[in-house]
């Protein structure tokens, strides 16, 4: 299956749920009005597009259709398909240069972030990286033990330290490693779960002072992705929006796309959190987790019906 096949079929329920019910709606109405609009704001919601998006889509609609003087119902799928591109803007990829790149991987227990780092790992050994994995989340039974099948799996390394420990520790002791070992790559784990915000923020606060003091006078890049399990919809969205409140969100990986008709929520995290979605996750195998390609989500969720055939 190519590259974009898979895309298409890891979002066919979001394509049910969104463009084939944006054509249905449309079809059904010979001018354009307001119960048109009524009704094409509510799928949108419906597809988990988040209200004020929906709003902000819809106020758009209208003013392209005024602008253009179009009065057919039928000519506005392509322009919800233009808006919605618009909104998803260009694409931003993982910054992993020639440099010593440190990606901190946040999020919930139960989004996928051990997966996502399996998957990630084994993608950019792949590509001729040396990685190197820090098991920091040292809180959660059996999380260590859970990376360090995928690093095996991936054949990467992986530093780790006694569940309990302080998991900056285990950052630090990482940096260590990958400095002094030349690795290109260190992926580090975070805690899915702290008793409050207040704590959230001062363990990321604490990790991300020790990459500071570690990298000083080197060049490296640094992300912090955050994944997100596309099933929870509009809950996803919100915790992308607490998450933003503690740490410099630098990409969403979206997580288990191909079993839901959510992913709507692509649109409402870049349209009201303005951060990029990096990575989606379409499957269970290892090189299901994709690079996010505005295009190609746009060709796999507005592809009309006939063309499909």
């Amino acid at each position: 299956m190519g590259l974009f096949s898979k895309i298409r079929e890891g979002l066919r329920k979001t394509k049910d749920a969104m463009s084939n019910k944006f054509q249905l709606i449309i079809n059904s109405f010979t001018k354009i009005d307001e119960d048109l609009f009524d009704e094409l704001e509510e799928a949108m919601i419906a597809a988990d597009m988040g209200v004020e998006t929906s709003v902000e889509i819809c106020e758009r609609l209208r003013k392209k259709i005024k602008e253009k003087g179009i009065t057919d119902p039928a000519l506005i799928y392509d322009l919800l398909r233009e808006i919605i591109s618009e909104m998803l803007n260009n694409d931003i990829v993982l910054n992993v240069t020639d440099n010593l790149c440190v990606i901190l991987v946040i999020g919930v227990n139960g989004a996928g972030k051990t997966t996502t780092i399996g998957k990630l790992s084994a993608q950019l050994k792949e590509q001729g990286k040396r990685v190197l994995v820090a098991a920091a989340d040292t809180f959660r039974a059996a999380a260590i033990d859970q990376l360090e099948v995928w690093t095996k799996r991936a054949d990467v390394d992986i530093i780790k330290h006694t569940e309990g420990s302080d998991p900056a520790s285990v950052v630090y002791d990482a940096l260590a490693v990958a400095k002094s070992k030349k690795y290109d790559v260190l992926i580090c784990d975070t805690a899915g779960r702290l008793h409050n915000k207040k704590n959230l923020m001062d363990e990321l606060s604490k990790i991300n002072r020790i990459i500071d003091r570690q990298c000083e006078g080197i060049d490296f890049t640094r992300e912090t992705l955050l994944v997100l399990d596309a099933t929870t919809g509009q809950n996803a969205v919100n915790q992308a929006r607490l998450f933003k409140e503690t740490a410099d969100i630098t990409g969403i990986v979206l997580t288990k796309l191909d079993g839901t008709a959510k992913g709507g929520i692509i649109v409402s995290i870049k349209n009201e959190l303005d951060i990029p979605v990096k990575l989606i996750g379409v499957g269970e195998k290892i090189d299901d987790l994709q690079p996010f390609n505005n295009e190609d989500f746009i060709n796999a969720i507005f592809e009309k019906k006939e063309e499909n055939q």
